[in-house]
């Protein structure tokens, strides 16, 4: 695709997030986008803060990664999130990974990200001036970098992404603080551990169609796109503990 191609696109893609009012179809639109550079994954969410609200998580990584990775609870060592803290722009994963400063133990989550599908990818920071921090992260199925026109396309659809979700978040700013049920914070609690609903059945006593029903009303409460998401946000929102 040429240039003028992808300023064309961007430019649709513009003119398109303007009328969506559904931060999923907002995202189904970044998704759509991210295609045309060959990035079928994409993710984003807030970093863990105790004074801010976290903004609605999305992604559509493979559920394989996605389990895997709650298991690991990577989300405590997962580099990208530390470097994100202390850059402004968009960076490549592989320099993060070569970077002199970063552990084995980060450098296993790129690897085993890569095992699941995710073999390159890119994130761009998003810093606010309320100290809030949310990062969209690009990734491909193909070993090659990503290059500098590329990038610089998807960090724009970030953060104009980014910028309308807060938007939409704005506009629900009187809500009330979450409050699970104690069956509801069980549930939850077990996903955060890697068991399936089948599992927290037999462990709970309960039906797996009981569990799912009680999952189902923690992801509405905690305002997630899939229960990966809701046990992460119920974790660092203190809700659970695991």
């Amino acid at each position: 695709m040429t240039k003028a191609a992808f300023a064309f696109e961007l430019g649709r893609f513009l003119d398109q997030a303007d009328d969506i009012v559904k931060p999923e179809k907002l995202f189904g639109l970044v998704c759509d986008f991210a295609l045309n550079f060959d990035c079928q994954w994409i993710a984003y969410g807030s970093l863990p803060s105790k004074c801010l609200k976290p903004v609605r998580g999305m992604l559509n990584y493979p559920d394989e990664w996605q389990q895997r990775y709650l298991e690991m609870r990577y989300d405590k060592i997962d580099p990208i999130f530390r470097t994100s803290r202390n850059r402004t722009g968009a960076f490549r994963w592989s320099d993060v990974y070569n970077d002199s400063r970063t552990t084995e133990d980060e450098r296993r989550v790129f690897d085993e990200a890569a095992a699941f599908g995710l073999k390159s990818g890119i994130s761009v920071p998003l810093h606010r001036p309320d100290g809030s921090l949310a990062v969209v992260s690009f990734a491909h199925v193909h070993d090659r970098e990503f290059e500098h026109i590329t990038i610089t396309y998807l960090e724009l659809v970030a953060l104009h992404f980014h910028l309308r979700i807060a938007d939409f978040t704005n506009s629900n700013d009187a809500e009330e603080p979450v409050r699970l049920s104690l069956r509801e914070k069980e549930c939850i609690s077990w996903v955060a551990r890697g068991k399936s609903s089948w599992e927290i059945g037999k462990i709970l006593h309960i039906s797996d169609n009981t569990v799912n029903f009680h999952i189902k009303n923690v992801l509405k409460k905690l305002d997630s796109s899939n229960r990966t998401l809701a046990a992460i946000k119920a974790s660092n929102i203190g809700i659970i503990n695991v």
